[in-house]
């Protein structure tokens, strides 16, 4: 009721007539009711290029004029009409020159972000209307298009130098990742490869499969099985090799601690791939040098076969990877550590704590809550931690139970057998799915139970 006491001129009814008038032309609230001459001009321009686009694009012209018989979106759709049949049929002919579905596809869906953003802006015209009428009618002030661009020049001058990196976002991971999500719902896989064949939209039947079909599910079930193994274990061992690594140059007995930290950060300096390739050549069963060592000083009695055996495989898997891992963890935890009061020691000393008490009540309590979100990062980036496989293993040794995997495949070289090696592009694309709601919520869920994250 404080408001109305302000109010003066007519009724709500105003804002709701201006925006009622933008809605079927743009700017013409803004034009005729809060007078707003420019802004409304523009943004009737505006809408008049985004018609003129389908127009002029297609073949409608003809078509009202008589000329075409029988209109299909196919042959004589506009920019607008053709993208959005384009990705309802994903095509109709097949063969050279005739249509290509997954061209199709992706001009779709950049038609549809396109017209989300006009969307997007064709409500904010509705808004601006509804409330530019309102402060006219309450004030009687005009607002004119010159001191209303310096206004919201204020407002999104931000927005306007981040509108770059906004639209490649959009065009280099949103698009890409929409094309990978629609790319489930279809039969598009070697059988189904354009221009030669078309794709169709199959719905859920790539999930069921996955779920259901004996032949998928154990594959998937058994890979996803090792790879949270692989995950967890991976990011533990690491983890709490390099605190200890960390606690042990952190004492005050040890000299050269600056030699030692430079040797032991080597693993993590020198490009991964690159250690993986050797580690590879190190330990081939057939030929490696660590195998006939074994052998020459009579460990074992005959060439162990590393990489070979899936058991052997997996665990020498793990065991290169803390070789790699830790040393990252180490330089973090040893900053920490550097952090932290000597006076919390010296007090527990003096209530009789041991060492392990110090270690278990102070060290690592403070340790963990500062480096819980390096935890959690590491944790995903190894579920995702596609050359630890392949380039040691390349997925291998075979595994007959398993469809287009081997023993050593987690999730992620897995969709690359699919994709690269398979071309079951359909199959991979409903992995990439499941993969991103798993690792989303794994690392969601641990983010918000971390002391850090909190914080922050």
């Amino acid at each position: 009721m404080e408001d109305e006491e302000y109010i003066v001129g007519e009724p709500i009814y105003y804002e709701v007539l201006s925006a009622f008038m933008s809605i079927f032309i743009w700017g013409s609230g803004q034009f005729f009711l809060c007078k707003q001459r420019l802004k409304g001009i523009l943004l009737f321009a505006i809408q008049l290029i985004i018609i003129a686009i389908e127009i002029f694009t297609g073949y409608w012209p003809e078509y009202f004029a008589g000329q075409i018989e029988h209109f299909n979106f196919r042959l004589y759709g506009g920019y607008f009409t053709h993208g959005i049949w384009g990705l309802v049929t994903l095509g109709q002919y097949k063969g050279a020159g005739n249509d290509h579905s997954t061209v199709l596809m992706l001009n779709g869906i950049i038609c549809c972000i396109v017209i989300f953003f006009i969307l997007v802006f064709y409500i904010c015209n509705i808004v601006d209307a509804f409330n530019q009428a309102r402060i006219y009618r309450r004030t009687k002030k005009k607002t004119s298009s010159k001191e209303y661009a310096k206004q919201l020049y204020r407002e999104i001058f931000p927005y306007i130098f981040l509108t770059p990196a906004l639209l490649m976002v959009i065009f280099i991971v949103i698009m890409p990742i929409i094309f990978s999500v629609l790319t489930a719902f279809t039969n598009y896989n070697r059988n189904h490869m354009p221009p030669g064949n078309l794709v169709d939209w199959v719905g859920i039947e790539n999930f069921k499969n996955l779920l259901h079909s004996p032949i998928w599910s154990s594959t998937f079930f058994g890979v996803f099985k090792w790879t949270i193994i692989w995950a967890v274990v991976a990011t533990t061992t690491t983890y709490f090799l390099g605190m200890f690594q960390a606690i042990l140059l952190n004492h005050p007995s040890v000299r050269f601690k600056s030699l030692y930290r430079g040797i032991m950060i080597l693993p993590w300096a020198i490009p991964q791939m690159i250690s993986l390739m050797v580690f590879k050549n190190l330990l081939n069963g057939q030929f490696g040098p660590v195998s006939a060592l074994l052998v020459k000083i009579g460990v074992t009695k005959e060439r162990v076969m590393f990489l070979s055996d899936p058991a052997l495989a997996k665990f020498t898997i793990i065991m290169v990877n803390l070789w790699l891992g830790f040393p990252i963890f180490m330089i973090m935890i040893q900053g920490v550590l550097s952090n932290i009061n000597n006076e919390l020691y010296e007090a527990a000393a003096i209530d009789g704590a041991t060492s392990w008490q110090k270690f278990y009540k102070i060290t690592f309590p403070l340790v963990f809550r500062a480096t819980s979100p390096l935890v959690v990062m590491t944790f995903a980036s190894n579920f995702n931690g596609f050359g630890s496989v392949f380039f040691l293993t390349e997925g291998g040794p075979a595994n007959p139970d398993y469809n287009f995997a081997g023993s050593t495949d987690i999730l992620i070289s897995w969709i690359y057998q699919l994709t690269l090696e398979h071309k079951m592009y359909n199959m991979a694309a409903v992995m990439c799915i499941m993969l991103f709601i798993l690792i989303g919520g794994i690392s969601l869920w641990n983010f918000k139970r971390t002391s850090a994250f909190k914080e922050v």
